[in-house]
């Protein structure tokens, strides 16, 4: 049973990377038949102290907090019944601690709260100018939503698709897959639309309209109004038939001026695959060198989108073209903000794509921890009181918490995906978060928007044969960056949070943390570990015997 790897020794450039994601593989036992640990240090055995009530821990959890790796850190945990009062388990539930990707916890749950969970994304296109027949003298303008995918993971049935290991994240680590739907379907959408309308030729332009809100760099990565395949461009590359042959390469989106070359060369079996994207003339010349082993997966890279508005212009051009609708104006010239008109009263809309419910974007975000539609959420809470200001989305994300019954001073965010390094959050904020939804009608669609232990998501590979499969649902999140100092890697943060499963349809809610470990070297594989350690201490909470 193996899951992806890490694609190279961590440094500088993958600690952002590793902020949010907390990747988990196998462990080498089960909840049921650990490995045995190394002899534990002499360090005070932690206890259900810092306000619980409860008795002591398992055994085996006890047993991986006193490993060497954790001589130094300090380790969060808090279980309550599922109304979020009574504690089951507690360690310094009140201390802050750096929450990695469990802060997506809070900032899907805001604009889930503030659009409600079957709001969907209307993007329209409005004909501005006059029209004879099938001619528009004038322009087609797309109106920027704020849709996450624009129809890009849409299956036939409306859900959003997903893989467990997402392809944003296939820069920093091997195993990233695509999704089979096409990135651009809704943009082909808009443009069949348009059609159907009876404009079959258009002198004028194609103006993305992205006004809605104004990108903040504050937010990385900076969520923008119009948002194609994640604004990136995905590069697949597979061996070729054997050793010296050229590899194979495929790409996706394919939208002018984008134009995608490689020298990669396939290598004898077993022999290291390496792969650089080379970018250019604005980032639309990319050029692929290196090796891939002849008994190699596909390796996914990808390169960012460096203008997503003047991307989404030009896709659509095409589409309109490939749907049999004659625009004028010149593909490759720049998006003309300046001829948009001040509102769209008395512009006939001609096409509009309308997206999935924001629950299905939710389940997306939580199962592969998407950065990206993390911060967008911060955007669309603003956007809501009619600001364009992303950072006027934490007043909306303050009030809700306050509705909720959380305690907000509990909580330290400047952006939505946990990676700031500013980010705070004890315990108890986290578990008051997680008791709110027990509380709506929609506890059981948020529950299981969580990655699923042993399932899905980054807990997919975790847990499979063991009794708490499928029985716990967790956001998960990391901090770990270089510690140069003493060649090895420094966790700031291994976090997990969500519910347990302890049957007759009752949820607890908890979370188990620990800020301050490291590891013995360089060793990428060694974060995996402490990483498995905090499912497998998530796997013996759920099956301990329950309490009354």
């Amino acid at each position: 049973m193996n899951g992806p790897n890490l694609s190279a020794p961590l440094g500088r450039a993958l600690a952002a990377a590793f902020a949010t994601l907390l990747f988990v593989a196998p462990a080498s036992g089960t909840a049921t038949g650990a490995a045995p640990s190394p002899t534990p240090t002499p360090t005070p055995a932690p206890s259900s102290s810092g306000g619980g009530e409860a008795g002591g821990l398992d055994p085996r959890i006890t047993e991986i907090m006193r490993k060497p790796e954790y001589r130094n850190a300090q380790w969060g945990l808090l279980q309550t019944g599922p109304d979020g009062g009574r504690a089951v388990h507690s360690m310094y539930p009140d201390q802050f601690f750096v929450p990695g990707s469990t802060a997506k916890l809070i900032s899907v749950s805001g604009p889930w709260h503030t659009l409600g969970s079957e709001h969907r994304f209307v993007t329209p296109v409005h004909a501005v100018g006059d029209r004879s027949g099938s001619t528009l003298t004038g322009d087609l303008d797309l109106v920027a939503q704020g849709d996450l995918t624009m129809g890009g993971r849409t299956r036939p049935d409306g859900t959003v698709a997903y893989t467990d290991l997402d392809h944003t994240y296939a820069n920093d680590f091997t195993g990233a897959t695509l999704t089979p739907q096409d990135p651009l379907a809704g943009i082909d959408e808009l443009a069949r639309q348009v059609r159907a309308s009876g404009i079959t030729r258009v002198d004028g332009d194609v103006i993305v309209d992205s006004r809605l809100f104004a990108p903040d760099p504050v937010l990385d990565p900076t969520p923008t109004p119009l948002i194609i395949n994640d604004n990136l461009i995905d590069l697949l590359t597979r061996p070729g038939d054997r050793a010296g042959d050229a590899a194979r390469l495929d790409w996706r989106p394919k939208v002018a001026p984008y134009e995608v070359s490689s020298t990669v060369k396939t290598v004898a079996a077993g022999k290291p695959t390496d792969i650089t994207v080379t970018a250019t003339d604005g980032g639309t010349r990319l050029r692929l060198s290196g090796t891939i082993a002849a008994d190699a997966q596909p390796l996914l890279r990808t390169s960012p989108v460096a203008d997503p508005a003047a991307f989404g212009r030009v896709a659509l051009i095409e589409a309109l073209g490939r749907s049999g609708v004659e625009v004028t104006a010149d593909p490759a010239g720049p998006n003309p903000v300046a001829r948009l008109p001040r509102d769209y009263e008395g512009r006939p809309r001609v096409a509009a794509y309308t997206s999935p419910p924001y629950a299905q974007y939710a389940k997306l975000i939580l199962k592969v921890s998407h950065n990206l539609g993390a911060n967008l959420g911060i955007c669309l809470m603003a956007v809501s009181t009619g600001s364009r200001q992303c950072e006027d989305g934490f007043p909306v994300l303050a009030g809700f918490l306050d509705e909720a019954g959380v305690d907000r001073g509990q909580l330290q965010l400047a952006d939505g995906r946990g990676g700031n390094p500013a980010d705070r959050a004890t315990p108890a904020a986290l578990v008051q978060m997680l008791a709110y939804w027990q509380r709506t009608p929609d506890a059981r669609l948020f529950r299981e928007a969580l990655p699923i232990l042993g399932v899905d998501g980054l807990l997919a590979s975790n847990c499979r044969a063991c009794p708490a499969r499928g029985k716990v649902f967790g956001k998960t999140g990391a901090a770990v960056g270089a510690d140069a100092l003493n060649d090895r890697l420094a966790v700031g943060a291994i976090t997990i949070a969500g519910y347990l499963d302890r049957g007759g349809g009752r949820f607890d809610p908890f979370y188990a943390g620990v800020n301050g470990a490291s590891t013995p070297g360089p060793n990428t594989q060694d974060v995996v570990a402490i990483a498995n350690d905090l499912a497998m201490i998530a796997a013996y909470l759920q099956e301990a015997p329950p309490t009354p």
